[in-house]
């Protein structure tokens, strides 16, 4: 039974793109077939990150009507990419119903992948909640800033409010202490506690090392610029991995990723 998992954030900046990447390589090496949506289509550039020059994108299905089947790239590690189509005015301005569309669209891949990873635009555009609304998990990164605080919660409170999600994973991004992300993390979580009532599941964090540094200017996924499986940064990305999977999901009703799948699946 296919799943799908939504990676978004309340602000530019935080490197929702590069957790997305990893995470993907990552849980690919776990032995799920995954396949990585890019749905930043202002600022689509998962495949910059993987070292891709995408030929095909989600502006093959949008624009041209093309099957899904036809936009995917092989990626690092088998990894399935459906680029973004960075920049497109049409994909920037999709109404509801698109996206909707898009989102039925991709049952065809039920056979063909494990789980749907979406890297979401920042923010708490409509765009973002209906992909969120949409998926089965949601993971949120934030970073050990009042900012990254503010607008975390901000997407929260109207993804709770207006698309009646409850469970929320959370990352703490760019921090070296596992100690220190913690208390973050309980910290956030007190602010969206005190006035929403959602649930929060800490996944742990990802160092910003020289290593993790070097990775994002050379445009390579840090989890493939060392073969040692001990490094820090590929530790953190197999303990979040692990969790992720374990972590709650949400269940709402409205038009969910691989519906008509999990639904002739259940029916079994």
């Amino acid at each position: 039974m296919p799943h799908s998992i939504t990676i978004a954030s309340g602000k530019g900046g935080v490197g929702k793109t590069s957790i997305s990447v990893n995470l993907a390589l990552m849980l690919q090496k776990l032995g799920k077939r995954m396949t990585l949506m890019d749905a930043d289509f202002g600022l689509a550039n998962t495949h910059i990150l993987l070292g891709m020059n995408a030929k095909k994108s989600l502006a093959d299905v949008i624009s041209l009507g093309k099957p899904v089947e036809e936009a995917i790239e092989i990626g690092p590690n088998g990894v399935q990419l459906l680029a973004g189509g960075s920049g497109m005015i049409d994909l920037l301005h999709m109404s509801q119903a698109d996206r909707f569309d898009l989102v039925r669209k991709m049952d065809a891949l039920a056979d063909k992948t494990d789980i749907l990873l979406v890297d979401a635009p920042a923010g708490a555009a409509d765009s973002t909640l209906d992909f969120m609304a949409a998926s089965d998990r949601v993971v949120v990164v934030i970073v050990a800033e009042p900012t990254s605080f503010m607008d975390a919660y901000a997407l929260i409170k109207a993804s709770h409010l207006e698309r009646k999600l409850q469970s929320f994973s959370i990352i703490v991004n760019m921090e070296n202490s596992a100690v220190e992300a913690q208390k973050h993390f309980e910290k956030f979580r007190a602010i969206c506690m005190r006035f929403l009532d959602v649930e929060l599941t800490f996944l742990g964090n990802v160092p910003m090392s020289q290593r993790m540094r070097r990775a994002v200017a050379a445009r390579k996924p840090v989890l493939l610029s060392s073969s040692d499986t001990q490094t820090v940064e590929h530790v953190a990305f197999h303990d979040i991995a692990l969790r992720l999977l374990s972590a709650p999901q949400n269940i709402n009703g409205g038009i969910r990723f691989f519906q008509a799948a999990n639904g002739a699946m259940e029916q079994v």
